[in-house]
């Protein structure tokens, strides 16, 4: 009989092991799934740190790439304010030199306006103003403002037959178009 309850113990002694290797195995279980979860979780995390990562990569590079855009176009056109202050002082030159002098002394004064006027062209020029070309060009209304149209049989259709005021372009940018007479038939 003692040997029986010894083996009775044993038994139940081996049946507590098992059943505490079973919970064991089942805490071991729950730890290993929890600790999947927490990866997985850590994983899809890391995912949105990289997306959000290169997404503010992105707009950085966008940023610098328009800022500096803004730049050139403003050292580009950085002199337009003043061409288009200096515009009518050169039509006033202009006016004033189409004049003819009646004596000798308004031939010098003509000669040195003459001088002045050149000058201001060239710095103009130096700083990529440039006249727009009109008479006999094929009427742009980019670059043409009509303000009068005409039937001449000596030109072509749509044709600028007569410049009233001269345009003038800034590098690729129309500071003022060129006021035209056009044919039209």
């Amino acid at each position: 009989m003692e040997e029986n309850k010894q083996k009775d113990e044993a038994v139940q002694e081996n049946e507590e092991a098992v059943e505490e290797a079973e919970a064991s195995m089942e805490e071991d279980s729950t730890v290993e799934n929890d600790e999947m979860n927490r990866g997985t979780e850590i994983e899809q995390e890391l995912d949105e740190i990289k997306n959000r990562l290169l997404r503010t990569q992105a707009d950085y590079d966008n940023f610098r790439r328009r800022t500096r855009e803004e730049k050139e176009a403003a050292a580009k056109y950085r002199a337009q304010s003043i061409v288009e202050g200096l515009l009518p002082v050169i039509d006033n030159f202009e006016r004033a030199l189409s004049m003819e002098a009646a004596e000798e002394q308004n031939e010098s004064l003509l000669q040195g306006m003459k001088m002045v006027y050149n000058q201001l062209i060239e710095a103009l020029k130096n700083e990529g103003v440039e006249e727009v070309d009109a008479v006999g060009a094929e009427f742009d209304p980019h670059l043409h403002q009509a303000v009068m149209q005409v039937q001449e049989d000596d030109h072509e259709d749509n044709t600028v037959v007569e410049v009233l005021q001269k345009g003038y372009v800034l590098k690729d940018r129309v500071i003022r178009p060129a006021m035209v007479k056009v044919n039209s038939k």
